[in-house]
């Protein structure tokens, strides 16, 4: 933690703007809101992944990036031992020439250096009118035509090759950022990134109330899945010994974190993971209160009735994101 302190102020400094993860002054929100305008502005996109970045960095490259820009010589010494101490593995002593420590501090950090020489400044030199975005080892390249894009992905992949690394054979593809006034056909028209699904939807302008189809995000159906399994799993339904208030003060803050973030766009998109808390309160109060066994319809109203009366009990309740109880 002391060396990522230390040379986390210098090194971030030279990182590009387009380089968002794991950066104190950047967020995966800023990625996926410029994403979002560059979409519209460019009618192909490249979305790749590096194949298993943090256990395939080579330690000869890293190093050398290392050594031009931290300056402190214990800093350094820490840095080749952590990266290079060996493993074993039934009985075995294992050297290592390549990858970071799992769950290392600055592991991130060093995979920006890396990536910084590998990908932001070659695409700095190689094609500096398209725009790019990375965040760690997932990124996006906007293309004018496909043939462009087919083009950057075979000198990409050259590239990362160049520096010992691999793009994701089955992450790796190129999309057309269809809408209503882009309406070629193509087998890709959707990609995931950071969580958001980026695709064709259905939109409506604010002057004119009209409905056309635009390129945009909302929250992934991978997401929506994974906080479905997360309330899941703390098994509310059965938890009849706590009331209301106990089951609110554990649900608000992971609702309060997915609002923020899933909501800043398309915020309707997040209606069926809002939908299923509201389910798992209304089958808890059917386990719990033996009047409404059976009554689906009973403790539906009554939580409508909650919600209305006493909306800050829940965050999205409180937000006007109530749902429905049915």
């Amino acid at each position: 933690m002391v060396v990522k302190q230390l040379i986390e102020p210098d090194l971030d400094a030279i990182f590009l703007p387009d380089s968002y993860g794991y950066r104190p002054s950047k967020s995966a929100l800023d990625a996926v809101g410029v994403t979002r305008e560059r979409c519209w502005k460019y009618d192909w996109v490249l979305e790749f992944d590096i194949k298993g970045l943090f256990d395939n960095l080579p330690h000869e490259l890293l190093l050398k990036a290392v050594r031009k820009h931290v300056k402190y010589n214990w800093a350094l010494l820490y840095i080749e031992r952590w990266l290079t101490a060996p493993m074993e593995k039934d009985g075995l002593r294992i050297e290592r020439t390549r990858g970071t420590p799992q769950g290392g501090v600055i592991s991130p950090i060093l995979s920006n250096l890396f990536l910084h020489y590998a990908f932001d400044l070659w695409m700095e030199r190689a094609h500096p009118d398209l725009p790019w975005c990375r965040y760690a080892d997932d990124g996006l390249v906007h293309c004018r035509s496909e043939q462009e894009a087919k083009a950057v992905m075979a000198e990409l992949a050259a590239r990362l090759a160049e520096c010992g690394l691999e793009m994701h054979p089955t992450k790796t593809k190129i999309v057309y950022c269809k809408d209503s006034n882009r309406k070629s056909s193509y087998p890709n028209v959707t990609f995931d990134f950071l969580g958001y699904c980026f695709r064709p939807r259905r939109a409506k302008n604010p002057r004119t109330a009209k409905a056309f189809c635009s390129f945009l995000p909302a929250v992934s159906p991978s997401a929506l899945k994974s906080m479905r399994a997360t309330i899941r799993d703390l098994d509310v339904r059965r938890r009849t010994h706590v009331s209301m208030n106990d089951i609110a003060r554990q649900l608000n803050p992971l609702l309060r974190g997915w609002i923020a973030y899933y909501g800043q766009y398309t915020p309707a998109a997040l209606g069926p993971i809002l939908q299923y808390v509201n389910q798992t309160l209304k089958a808890w109060l059917m386990r719990k209160f033996k009047r409404f066994k059976g009554h689906k319809t009973k403790a539906g109203l009554l939580l409508e009735r909650l919600a209305r009366e006493g909306p800050g009990l829940f965050e999205h309740w409180r937000l006007g994101m109530i749902g429905t109880f049915a």
